[in-house]
């Protein structure tokens, strides 16, 4: 077994003792971090073979509506936990944020900011 499959398969096992929102959240995040695409997929398909047909609908709908949900604090730095939820958050929940952070900057660093943005454009 690959090490970054015996660390999905430990955090997995953690996760059905626990039980709890929380940990089922955290193992997505692992998931995607320890997980190839397809690795990903199978699991999922897997996962959803195993449900009655309803439950494997409803519980589709759900993943598939859930998002990014807002920015946690971070735990080694602003950068690395902005760029890590903007790797998980849909089109709409960036644009929100990031027009929210912009409207709440003070005007000189909204300037400075929006002439960073204009030479990464170029």
């Amino acid at each position: 077994m690959q090490r970054r499959h015996l660390k999905a398969v430990r955090t997995f096992g953690y996760t059905l003792t626990l039980g709890d929102a929380d940990s089922w959240a955290g193992l997505s995040i692992v998931l995607r971090a320890r997980l190839e695409p397809r690795e990903r997929a199978a699991l999922a398909f897997a996962a959803l073979a195993a449900l009655d047909r309803e439950d494997a609908i409803f519980t589709a709908e759900a993943a598939l509506c859930t998002g990014a949900g807002q920015p946690i604090p971070p735990l080694l730095g602003f950068m690395d936990e902005a760029a890590f939820w903007a790797d998980m958050a849909e089109p709409d929940e960036l644009d929100a944020y990031a027009l929210a952070c912009v409207q709440a900057m003070a005007p000189s660093r909204r300037a400075a900011f929006l002439e960073y943005m204009k030479g990464r454009a170029a």
